[in-house]
């Protein structure tokens, strides 16, 4: 049971001072960052050391750091911060068009360059004071996503990373893949021999972060030799170039992957599972107008990439 009366007792603004403290790592900046006074900031840094019974900063040398205890509350400050934000940043009656709201969603940089991208177009004609603030995901944000969707509006990422929590299916899209047109080895087909035998450059290689099409070759047999692993969908192409790498991009990329002169797209040689790619979010959002408004837009872009996809007019 939440002690309510313990928080009535705390100064919230202390957590303002603590998260520019932790932030700046010197009482000088923070006050600074603050917009007041070096005595004020130290007397709260005071405050700060009496409740948690810990310095929060401490001298090393000519300088400051901040203490193990320190740190391990500054992920939970941002969260908490957020938190309280967006409490006091809704409203009862909200008009997207008047609205100045700041949406942040965690993604690849493959997300965003599709959906992503269409999502802020359609927000710019419609709510013009709306703003997105797209984030890259690493492995240790997926790995904590139902905490880390606490205080994000949503996560960009195909089934079969997250479960357990609300989520809206966006569009499917397929892997293909990628070789430099002066690769010798491989011909006017991609074969099972040369996914075997040749060099590869993947993205991302860890229990939380990897890719369908990758899994399906170790389960076809094969272990891949990988020369080169970057934790980015839209750099793998020049990792390829000029090399006898393969690698493995979604096929909405591939327009943008031609563009670098000296690569080829291909099939694979055996039928891919699909991606299905999904928004998903944190059910204390489920309710929240503002964000069933952002969930529709990011639907509707959706559709309009399905479209470009397949050829369709936008």
């Amino acid at each position: 049971m939440t002690n309510y009366a313990s928080l009535a007792r705390l100064d919230l603004n202390l957590l303002i001072s603590l998260d520019a403290l932790i932030t700046e790592r010197s009482v000088t900046r923070a006050a600074e960052r603050l917009h007041l006074s070096q005595p004020a900031l130290s007397a709260s840094l005071a405050r700060l050391r009496s409740h948690f019974g810990d310095p929060i900063l401490a001298r090393r040398g000519n300088a400051y750091e901040l203490t193990p205890f320190a740190l391990r509350l500054a992920e939970h400050t941002t969260a908490a911060l957020e938190a309280a934000r967006r409490v006091f940043e809704s409203q009862a009656s909200w008009e997207p068009a008047d609205s100045e709201r700041e949406f942040s969603i965690y993604g690849s940089d493959y997300g965003f360059s599709t959906i992503g991208r269409v999502v802020s177009e359609l927000a710019a004609h419609r709510a013009p004071g709306v703003r997105f603030r797209f984030m890259l995901h690493n492995p240790l944000v997926v790995e904590d996503a139902a905490n880390r969707l606490r205080s994000v509006d949503g996560m960009v990422i195909p089934h079969g990373f997250l479960s357990g929590l609300p989520y809206q299916d966006l569009w499917r899209d397929d892997w293909v893949a990628i070789v430099s047109s002066s690769n010798g080895a491989v011909g006017e087909k991609i074969t099972m021999e040369n996914i075997a035998e040749l060099p590869w450059v993947m993205t991302y290689q860890s229990r939380s972060a990897f890719t369908s099409a990758q899994r399906q070759i170790q389960q076809l047999g094969i272990e891949p030799r990988v020369e080169v692993t970057v934790e980015s969908f839209l750099a793998l192409p020049y990792f390829v170039l000029g090399t006898h790498r393969i690698g493995l991009i979604q096929a909405a990329l591939a327009p943008v992957a031609l563009q670098l002169d000296g690569v080829r797209v291909l099939p694979l040689p055996f039928d891919a599972t699909p991606l299905v790619n999904a928004l998903w979010w944190h059910p204390a959002h489920d309710r929240d107008s503002e964000h069933e408004w952002m969930r529709a837009l990011f639907k509707e872009a959706a559709d309009i990439v399905a479209a470009s996809a397949s050829g369709e007019p936008r």
